[in-house]
């Protein structure tokens, strides 16, 4: 069982049906994100030169062709450089630009027909016109995320590839912020299966998952 696996439990998240007023027990202060303003855009970028290192095996055979190009797995996106330039008349809004540095994983054929990987990234200068709110005690961040996807490609020189690929890349304006919200309290989390022997857990089990503050004395 799970949340969403043979879970009847109005206790849980997912779709809600009825009216969305009913269950709402109480006002939460949470520490959380806001998201002021977000836009995203795709461009199919041509000639992106990637020179390639790090080679996966090491030592392969030139001349190398080319077979794909994607965002690193693990590794961050870069955001640097960030300039946020307040539009006279309007001055909640900005010109937001900055520098975005996406790793990437190039994947090869050498020519033995050995498919290898290397290292790689790819670096773009963004720009949005967004809602900027003013300056206050919390800082505003500006963040992006960006995906790089190329599968166009031929070798220019060695360990040097020149290739066409989409480019998708969403740009936010957040802060962390004290968030109330109305809640519906603590969900009810499903056993993952039945125990096959609880004698060491005797007491455990009657533990509240969460801290309760139902019972507040005022002062």
């Amino acid at each position: 069982m799970s949340f969403y696996i043979n879970n009847t439990n109005p206790n849980r998240p997912g779709p809600i049906s009825g009216n969305p007023l009913n269950g709402i027990c109480e006002k939460v202060l949470i520490e959380t994100t806001k998201v002021f303003d977000a836009c995203v855009s795709q461009t199919t970028e041509t000639g992106v030169i990637l020179p390639v290192t790090g080679f996966n095996p090491a030592n392969p055979v030139q001349p190398l062709t080319f077979v794909s190009a994607q965002n690193q797995i693990g590794a961050d996106v870069v955001v640097s450089d960030i300039v946020i330039d307040r539009l006279d008349q309007t001055p909640n809004y900005a010109n937001v630009s900055m520098t975005i540095t996406i790793p990437l994983t190039v994947t090869y054929r050498d020519a033995n027909g050995t498919i290898g990987t290397a290292s790689s990234s790819i670096t773009v200068n963004k720009s949005a016109v967004l809602f900027v709110p003013q300056p206050s005690f919390t800082p505003i961040d500006i963040k992006a995320n960006a995906v790089f996807s190329s599968t166009i490609g031929t070798t220019t020189a060695e360990n040097t590839f020149t290739v066409t690929g989409c480019l998708q890349i969403v740009v936010k304006v957040t802060a962390v912020v004290d968030l109330l919200v109305p809640s519906y309290g603590y969900p009810v989390i499903p056993p993952c299966q039945a125990c096959q022997n609880c004698s060491a857990c005797a007491g455990v089990g009657d533990l509240p998952l969460y801290p309760t503050a139902s019972n507040i004395n005022r002062f």
